[in-house]
């Protein structure tokens, strides 16, 4: 006697596409949502798509807002009232990459031309003009190479985070620094050097408007423990503060 068919092996698919109607219900209530909120809400998720790791409000160093009292603690130990979790976090995550990526040049491998400074209000980058590893040819604002390569590095990790910090750029000299002809003094000097650092970052992508200020300091502020005689103090600083929305 021959045996009858059974549909058993046929019930499964319409679970299969009441599922998948499931998941587009899901997804345009999230879009409708989404559209719905304030312009705040959406820059919060925003911020947690680009760096998924940081908290997504900036309450707090989690996904639940923290109270008042801890915050507190967390702004006097961190100065999280200047700079949030999420921009120390972008700035660690800038001053990381920099640092990998100098290391995969054989010409940073002897002697680190950045040092990075996290400050209350962002970060401070100085690039160092080193006579072993200049950054300008001798007594100019032209680039070498390397410091062609250097700053275009900076500009790539700027470029990433456009949306949350401005820029300000510094040139500086040791006392008693050499310049060209074409240069009437350090004061010329270190401003041309910021500014040609302006030109460059805005070549590979830095947004202009970004840029806040480029100015030159000549032999006024030497770095600290250091004589200012020592060309160490020759550099361009590159600060990255928080807009000051964002605080």
């Amino acid at each position: 006697m021959a045996k009858k068919k059974g549909h058993g092996h046929h019930g499964g698919a319409w679970k299969v596409a009441y599922a998948d109607f499931v998941t587009a219900m899901m997804a345009l209530f999230l879009v409708l949502w989404l559209v719905s909120q304030d312009q705040k809400i959406k820059e919060a998720v925003e911020r947690s798509f680009r760096n998924p790791f940081a908290s997504i409000t900036k309450e707090s160093t989690g996904i639940i807002p923290a109270p008042k009292e801890t915050m507190t603690v967390l702004a006097r130990n961190g100065n999280f009232d200047s700079a949030s979790a999420i921009e120390l976090n972008m700035l660690r995550k800038i001053a990381d990459d920099l640092t990998a990526m100098l290391s995969t040049n054989p010409e940073s491998a002897e002697q680190n031309p950045l040092d990075l400074e996290i400050t209350p209000e962002g970060m401070r980058i100085s690039v160092f003009d080193r006579n072993n590893k200049p950054i300008f040819e001798p007594a100019s604002a032209e680039f070498t190479p390397y410091g062609t390569w250097i700053f275009t590095t900076l500009a790539w990790q700027i470029s990433r985070f456009t949306n949350n910090f401005i820029v300000e750029l510094e040139g500086h000299t040791e006392k008693g620094c050499t310049y060209s002809d074409g240069v009437r003094d350090p004061w010329d000097l270190s401003a041309d050097r910021a500014n040609a650092s302006r030109r460059k970052l805005v070549e590979h992508d830095v947004i202009p408007s970004q840029i806040r200020k480029v100015a030159g300091y000549a032999d006024t502020q030497p770095m600290p423990n250091l004589e200012p005689t020592s060309v160490s103090n020759r550099r361009v600083s590159v600060l990255l503060k928080v807009k000051p929305g964002n605080r």
